[in-house]
């Protein structure tokens, strides 16, 4: 089975976003950093959690997306864990974030009053708002015939 490195969150702006050019490229590289809230209990109360990521955009996504990107904006972001290694002082350093590949806009801090309407920015039209399935009358189960069993010659090999 190939390797898998996806990632989707859900989150909240931590600051607004910087936009930066590198210097021999002119490449808009676009940074920003969002807070996810998981909710858990604790003895007899909800205590909420908060894990922050750093999120990464190159080009021009992050120049169309920088204007928009504000603290405390709610966005959802679809892309690759990425790991940055570097020796500074003697000492081996690291950083993970997220190289994101689509960016949706979704509820929160607005002035213009479309704050609530979801928009997407992104390189492909994979992630997207789907409403929920309706559930099958059936009950969920299939309606053809069951597979015949398969029967395996070979041992399986550990």
């Amino acid at each position: 089975m190939a390797d898998v490195n996806q990632v989707v969150l859900i989150g909240r702006l931590t600051k607004d976003a910087e936009l930066k050019y590198t210097t021999n490229t002119n490449l808009a590289i676009t940074r920003f950093s969002i807070a996810v809230n998981a909710r858990r209990k604790q003895e007899d109360q909800w205590v909420d959690e908060a894990s922050f990521f750093d999120i990464t955009i190159f080009g021009k996504q992050g120049e169309t997306l920088h204007n928009y990107l504000q603290k405390g904006k709610q966005v959802a972001v679809e892309g690759q864990l990425r790991q940055d290694r570097w020796e500074q002082d003697g000492q081996m350093r690291s950083r993970v974030y997220v190289l994101a590949d689509n960016i949706m806009l979704l509820g929160g801090v607005s002035n213009d009053h479309t704050g609530d309407r979801g928009t997407s920015f992104g390189q492909s039209n994979d992630f997207k708002q789907q409403a929920p399935a309706s559930r099958p009358k059936n009950g969920g189960r299939s309606t053809s015939p069951m597979a015949p069993p398969v029967d395996f010659e070979d041992d399986i090999p550990f």
